[in-house]
């Protein structure tokens, strides 16, 4: 393998990959052999399947899930799409016999990484196992109710995804801001065999939230952005764009109607509404609803 050849300190620009199992502290420890072996023989076959060489790649093993390394002369694309396809056809067949299915999180950023005699090291290293541990990958396997979820760092995205390619349709990804150890970032998440992902409505993700949940509110800040369907999300535009007009006039949203009917729902919006994109706040924004005359927001 080329990578043996490497000296320690030298960075090399390579596809990283990284693998997590949904939910693996609840498999016991008689199961998680099991899981472990399907993981591998879904990534492994889908390599072959795409026709890389399982001893052209480095795979370094994380216990619920599996770290890869490609080298720059396997042309990314051929892992964005084909091996990705297989990787979702394999799994799909391996889920057929479960009752509870296997959930996979593959994350992918292009970056400097190096390797030594224990495995790889690097910043690139560390975006994809983030990306891949986040919590929109998390929230929307599980809301979505998807076996597999991908997401791919910005960069990887405008230089590759962007231009589409053989399985590769940049109309079916959606990007995100995620708030990291290492601070924000942009990324972008895709289901695979279905369209763009409503990640509108998951719960911004903020340093040191917990995962696979909502995260907490900041210390003196507005609490994070409720999770909903579409309908709570357009009444959430219409409460903010409200509150905006309510904040000029030094008004509360909920004071601005004065002829709602009784038991009417009412919202009350907090945070910077100024800047968004794709109805997406790029800040930490909350819009609560209030009802009754306690004013309790849900």
């Amino acid at each position: 393998m080329e990578h043996d050849a490497l000296d320690a300190g030298e960075a090399r620009y390579e596809l990283v990959i990284s693998v997590d199992a949904r939910r693996s502290g609840q498999y016991s420890d008689a199961e998680k052999p099991r899981m472990r072996e399907r993981i591998y023989r879904v990534l492994e076959t889908a390599f072959a399947q795409a026709g890389v060489g399982r001893d052209a790649v480095h795979m370094e093993d994380r216990g619920d899930g599996v770290l890869v390394s490609v080298p720059g002369r396997i042309a990314v694309t051929r892992l964005l799409g084909l091996w990705m396809v297989e990787v979702h056809e394999n799994l799909r067949e391996e889920n057929r016999s479960l009752l509870v299915p296997l959930g996979l999180r593959v994350a992918m950023h292009v970056g400097p990484v190096r390797h030594d005699s224990r495995g790889i090291s690097g910043r690139a290293v560390d975006l994809t196992c983030r990306l891949a541990d986040s919590a929109v990958a998390r929230q929307l396997l599980d809301r979505e109710r998807a076996d597999l979820v991908l997401a791919v760092s910005d960069s990887l995205y405008v230089d590759v995804v962007s231009a589409g390619g053989k399985f590769i349709e940049p109309a079916r990804f959606s990007p995100a801001r995620l708030g990291l150890k290492e601070g924000e970032v942009s990324a972008w998440f895709h289901l695979p065999g279905r369209p763009a992902p409503d990640i509108g409505p998951i719960a911004a993700e903020e340093p040191g939230a917990p995962a696979g949940g909502p995260p907490a509110a900041p210390v003196g800040g507005p609490p994070a952005a409720p999770v909903g369907g579409p309908e709570a999300a357009l009444a959430a535009m219409d409460a903010a764009l409200a509150a905006r007009a309510a904040a000029a006039a030094g008004r509360r949203v909920d004071d601005c109607d004065g002829d709602d009917e009784d038991g009417a729902d009412r919202y009350r919006a907090q945070g910077d509404l100024s800047v968004h994109r794709n109805n997406v706040y790029q800040q930490p924004v909350h819009i609560g609803r209030v009802t009754g005359d306690s004013h309790r927001k849900d």
